[in-house]
């Protein structure tokens, strides 16, 4: 009954692939097993709390071939692959748990939290929020679900589920305080974050984690001396600890001591168990580089981190789901069918968006900073509810038809106002997350990547103003190497990708402007630091508000940016960042023939 090695599946379970990752559910029934398999089940489980794990994955083997839908050897076989290392098989039998038994806790719990570990945060949400209808009470399904959307940048309703965690606790767990921290830090909140900081590291000094975690939120509300105290004391306890290391070489490069810094990263990879840097301290390393002038080097330290990243998220560009999409969106949005569809109309009596859109590493936090600098402008940050509403709108109105195409129920008498709906829904979420404050008139939605979706935005805002910052793309290819974002389909995971998608984006940009009435602006982010404040003028002149000489000065905005550039937008306006490209021109050689049409036409040059 033993499955053939010739037949194994690739995911390494020891299973067959026909038992495996191409089993077709339907010819298994869960729980579907013959009572003369429950005894070689049961010595399975006696094999392994005897330590002969060997026997344990016989017997699971020989049942799953039978039976390949039982949660129990499914979970036995699962733990044995996770113990030897083998996250592949492990994942692939772990989710076929949770399919087969979707009401098994444990297993759900145990999913999310691997799926979170990947950031694979859309994935990890669905679970997540199973954990809480199927335990509403229990701390752990809240506790998780408040991690998954922290993280997915919506900590304010993460916020909720760790403070639910709160009320059903017996004690103010140490770790839960810790998370809140981080929660609130990405909201902007410092001074709560700090206190819950200090209450954890109080609680429980040994732990290095929070100490961690307060270094960097002292780091990032530029109290430089405060970080580094905290990073003394840590480092004092765990002195080869490679994140406080990592931390303690970010420090020292916002203090512009560069070499130290690059030192420190180097000695990374000599520590223990170590071996080599990690995709973030490649990262860091490369930037340290691009400062230092030390450009070839930057940008090899860059590709590494790139590879390292696609090695071990499995995430590499969604390619042909990236390009389906443009398609459908360009045959939809033409100006004939547009013209006959409803508008949402405006609603009274609320602050309305502002959408400042642009490819990542564009500038649109530099525009955003600028724009919250003024008294009458709240900043959003990486609002997601527009990408939520394409996923909410089939379910809103029974269609069965999938985004963009579900936007022809608007056709239909029932659902004539359904773009009110949706824009209600849209500030509803807004108003959540605590951005209708009154004095306001205007808060940004700066979630990257939404000029794919500009046509929806015109027909529920279409009276906001559409602010998109464009940036010379070889800057953006640059900049792009630099950081590790999961926007637009994980395009970011090679240079190339970034590139392509950079261009369908463009494209679906020229074809909305072509086919559609908008309230748009294009800026260069060059004319920004070239003419800073006649540029402004003109993009508050666009927008419909006073002009305000403070937004001259948005590295004195004390809000928190949530995107890597938030160290750059603490600092006043600089030029040396503009044109940076020039200095990677041999490696940027494979995408220039992608690139070309697009500087051109945006009245760039090479």
């Amino acid at each position: 009954m033993r499955a053939s090695v010739e037949s194994k599946c690739p995911c390494g379970s020891g299973l067959r692939a026909i038992r495996c990752c191409s089993l077709n559910p339907d010819d298994f029934p869960a729980g579907g097993a013959s009572q003369h398999l429950k005894p070689i089940i049961e010595r399975a489980f006696t094999a392994q709390q005897r330590g002969e794990i060997q026997v344990a994955e016989r017997l699971c083997l020989e049942v799953l071939e039978l039976a390949p839908t039982q949660s129990g050897p499914l979970t036995l076989l699962y733990e044995i692959r996770r113990s030897e290392g083998k996250t592949a098989a492990a994942e692939a039998l772990l989710r076929r748990v949770v399919t087969f038994e979707q009401n098994n806790y444990a297993a759900t719990h145990e999913l999310a939290l691997l799926l979170l570990s990947k950031r694979a945060l859309q994935e990890a949400e669905v679970h997540a929020r199973n954990l809480v209808r199927l335990e509403p009470e229990d701390p752990r399904s809240h506790n998780v679900l408040g991690l998954v959307l922290t993280e997915a940048n919506r900590p304010q309703v993460g916020e909720y589920h760790y403070r639910k965690v709160l009320e059903l606790s017996e004690r103010r767990d140490p770790v839960l305080l810790a998370n809140l921290a981080w929660n609130l830090r990405a909201q902007g909140r410092m001074d709560e974050a700090r206190a819950l900081y200090r209450e954890a590291v109080d609680a429980e000094p040994n732990i290095r984690e929070y100490q961690l975690g307060w270094a960097r939120l002292e780091e990032a509300d530029r109290q430089l001396d405060a970080s580094a105290e905290i990073l003394d004391r840590a480092e004092a306890h765990w002195p080869h600890d490679p994140g406080l290391l990592l931390a303690r070489a970010t420090l020292l490069g916002r203090l512009k001591r560069y070499d130290e810094a690059l030192n420190l990263i180097d000695n990374l990879s000599t520590l223990p168990g170590k071996e080599i840097l990690g995709p973030n301290e490649l990262s860091e390393k490369g930037r340290l580089l691009d400062q230092m002038g030390r450009y070839d080097d930057a940008f090899t330290a860059f590709e590494e981190g790139k590879r390292l990243f696609r090695e071990l998220s499995r995430h590499s560009y969604a390619d042909a789901p990236a390009a389906k999409l443009m398609r459908r969106l360009r045959l939809f949005f033409t100006a004939s069918r547009v013209r006959i569809l409803p508008r949402a109309s405006l609603r009274a009596g609320t602050a309305q968006p502002i959408f400042v859109v642009g490819f990542p590493r564009s500038g649109t936090t530099l525009m955003e900073q600028t724009l919250s600098s003024h008294p009458r402008i709240v900043a959003g940050d990486e609002l997601s509810f527009i990408n939520d509403l394409t996923g909410l709108m089939p379910r809103m109105w029974n269609s069965p038809l999938a985004y963009p195409e579900a936007l022809a129920e608007l056709w239909m008498g029932d659902h004539h106002s359904g773009l009110d709906d949706l824009r209600d829904h849209y500030l509803r979420r807004v108003e959540q997350s605590g951005l209708l404050m009154p004095e306001a008139k205007w808060f940004t939605d700066k979630m990257p990547l939404n000029e794919t979706h500009l046509g929806l935005i015109s027909l529920i805002f279409p009276k906001s103003p559409i602010v998109h910052v464009i940036r010379h793309p070889l800057d953006v290819m640059v900049s792009a190497m630099s950081s590790h974002f999961s926007h637009g389909f994980f395009c970011s995971s090679a240079l190339e990708s970034a590139a392509r998608h950079y261009v369908r984006v463009m494209d679906l940009v020229d074809a909305y402007l072509a086919e559609l009435d908008l309230r748009y602006m294009r800026v260069r982010y060059e004319d920004v630091v070239s003419d800073q404040e006649k540029t402004i003028r003109a993009v508050f002149d666009f927008i419909g508000e006073e002009f305000d000489p403070r937004c001259l000065s948005f590295h004195d905005n004390r809000r928190f940016a949530r995107t890597a550039s938030y160290a750059q937008v603490t600092e006043p306006l600089y030029d040396r960042s503009r044109y940076r490209y020039r200095n990677y021109l041999r490696q940027l050689q494979p995408v220039l023939p992608i690139l070309r049409g697009h500087i051109e036409r945006l009245g760039y040059e090479v």
